[in-house]
C-alpha cells in the first residue's frame, strides 16, 4: 500500500477569514487515502480555545499541533514586520518543536496562507526541514504588501493565486512563473440552499414582497464600492420607486479609520434616497439574505476572486459587479450576471434595471449561475486542484509546471 503523503497546513489566525475558510475547506476535502492532513494552529488557552481552532477541532481526521508564531506583526513598521514575525522565546522554541514535528512525521509538505506569520513560517519551515512549502495568496501581489509576505515567497516552492487574476499579479511582480498555479475558490454547497425563502428577511426591515430589493454585502470601505451602488439608486429609483436597498456588513477599520457607514449615508441622504437604504450591519444569516434579494451588487474593484458571488450565484440570485480582478473568472457575463467598467455609473444602474425589470431574465441567469457554482466552485475540485500541485511538487526533479487555472492555461 503507497503511503499517505504528509501535509502541515500553517494557519496563525486567532478569528477565521475568508483565507482561513478556504483552507478549511481544503483540509476537509483532501483525499484522505492519499493524504495525511496536519495543522498548525493557534490554539489558545485551555478552556477558551480560539474560535480559528474551534473550526479547526470540527474537520474529521485533522492532527492538530498547537503552535506560538509570536506577536502579530499589523500595525509595525515594515522593518519591524519580519523582526518580530517569529519573535519571542515562546516562539522560536514553538518554532524549533514543530520543524521537528514535520521530521517526525514526515511531512513533504508545507501550505500556508498569504498572512505574513503564516508566509514567514512556511517558508523557513521549509528551508529548515527540506518539506515543499506553498504561499496561497488570496490578494493581488502588490507594493502594499509587507516586505515579509513578498520576500517569504521568494524562498518557497510554489505560489497559489485563488484565481488567475492573483496567478498572473504574482508572475507580474516578478516571481517565477514556473512557481505559480492558479486555483479557483470554492464554497460550502450545503449552506446555501437557493429553496429557503427569504419572506423573514423582507418582514424583517419592512420591506413589501413585491418591493424590488438590491442586496450588498461585504466589509464596508471604499474600495468594495457600496457608495457606487448608492450612486447608482436614484436612476433606479426614478423608473422603479418601491426599490430598496440592503448594505450589510461592518466597518472594517483597518482599511479605513474613520466609519464608512456613517459616509454612506451622509450620501444617501444627500441622494435623496436615505428612505430606500437600509443598514443591517454584521448579519449570520447570509443565505437568507441572499434568497429575499432580487439582485446582488457589489461593484468592487479588482475583486482577487469574490466569494460572496459565488455564494449569490448559489442561491440562484444573479450579479452586479465590475469587469475587472478575478470577478470575470466567476462570473459570466450575460448568463449569470452583469458586468460593468469601473467608473461608469450610468451602465452600473443600467444593469440593475435590467435585471429587476425581468424576472424571466433573473430566473435564467439564477439558474445558469447555481449550475456554474456546482460545477466549478465545489470543495472537491478546489481540494483536486490543490493536489495536482502538491504532486508537481514532489515528482522527480527537473518536472516543471504551468500557470493554470481549472480547464485552461495562461
Amino acid at each position: 500500500m503507497t503511503p499517505r503523503t504528509g501535509v502541515l497546513f500553517i494557519s496563525s489566525a486567532e478569528d477565521p477569514g475568508a483565507d482561513t475558510f478556504i483552507h478549511t475547506l481544503i483540509m476537509r476535502s483532501l483525499d484522505r487515502d492519499r493524504f495525511e492532513v496536519h495543522v498548525a494552529g493557534s490554539a489558545g488557552k485551555a478552556g477558551a480555545r480560539t474560535p480559528a481552532w474551534q473550526v479547526l477541532e470540527s474537520i474529521p481526521g485533522l492532527h492538530l499541533r498547537a503552535a506560538n508564531f509570536g506577536p502579530s506583526v499589523s500595525g509595525l513598521s515594515r522593518a519591524a514586520k519580519f523582526r518580530h514575525v517569529l519573535g519571542g522565546v515562546g516562539a522560536v522554541a514553538s518554532f524549533a518543536m514543530l520543524a521537528q514535528y514535520v521530521r517526525r512525521h514526515r511531512i513533504r509538505v508545507l501550505h500556508s496562507t498569504d498572512r505574513p506569520r503564516d508566509a514567514v513560517a512556511c517558508a523557513v519551515l521549509g528551508r529548515l526541514t527540506g518539506a515543499k512549502s506553498i504561499i496561497h495568496a488570496h490578494l493581488k501581489c502588490a507594493d502594499w504588501m509587507s516586505r515579509s509576505i513578498l520576500k517569504s515567497m521568494g524562498h518557497v516552492d510554489a505560489l497559489i493565486g485563488v484565481s488567475a487574476f492573483v496567478a498572473q499579479s504574482l508572475v507580474d511582480y516578478g516571481y517565477p512563473r514556473e512557481r505559480v498555479h492558479a486555483v479557483l475558490n470554492a464554497i460550502d454547497l450545503p449552506r446555501w440552499d437557493y429553496r429557503q425563502e427569504g419572506a423573514g428577511v423582507r418582514q424583517e426591515f419592512g420591506i413589501p414582497y413585491d418591493a424590488p430589493l438590491i442586496v450588498c454585502a461585504a466589509r464596508l470601505f471604499r474600495g468594495k464600492g457600496q457608495d457606487e451602488v448608492i450612486r447608482a439608486l436614484p436612476a433606479v429609483a426614478r423608473e422603479l420607486p418601491g426599490v430598496r436597498l440592503l448594505i450589510v456588513g461592518k466597518d472594517d477599520r483597518q482599511a479605513m479609520r474613520q466609519s464608512f457607514t456613517e459616509e454612506l449615508k451622509v450620501l444617501a441622504r444627500e441622494l435623496n434616497v436615505a428612505d430606500r437604504v437600509i443598514f443591517t450591519g454584521q448579519r449570520s444569516d447570509m443565505p437568507s439574505l441572499m434568497a429575499a434579494a432580487d439582485v446582488f451588487a457589489l461593484p468592487s474593484d479588482e475583486e482577487p476572486f469574490g466569494l460572496v458571488f459565488a455564494e449569490a450565484m448559489a442561491m440562484k440570485t444573479p450579479v452586479v459587479a465590475l469587469n475587472n480582478g478575478g470577478t470575470p473568472e466567476v462570473v459570466d457575463h450575460g448568463r449569470s450576471g452583469l458586468l460593468s467598467v469601473p467608473g461608469d455609473a450610468p451602465a452600473l444602474a443600467a444593469n440593475i434595471l435590467t435585471l429587476l425589470r425581468d424576472p424571466a431574465l433573473r430566473a435564467r441567469m439564477g439558474e445558469f449561475g447555481r449550475q456554474q457554482v456546482e460545477a466549478r466552485f465545489a470543495p472537491q475540485r478546489m481540494a483536486s486542484d490543490v493536489a495536482r500541485v502538491y504532486d508537481s511538487l514532489l515528482a522527480a526533479s527537473g518536472v516543471e509546471t504551468d500557470l493554470v487555472t481549472h480547464g485552461a492555461v495562461l
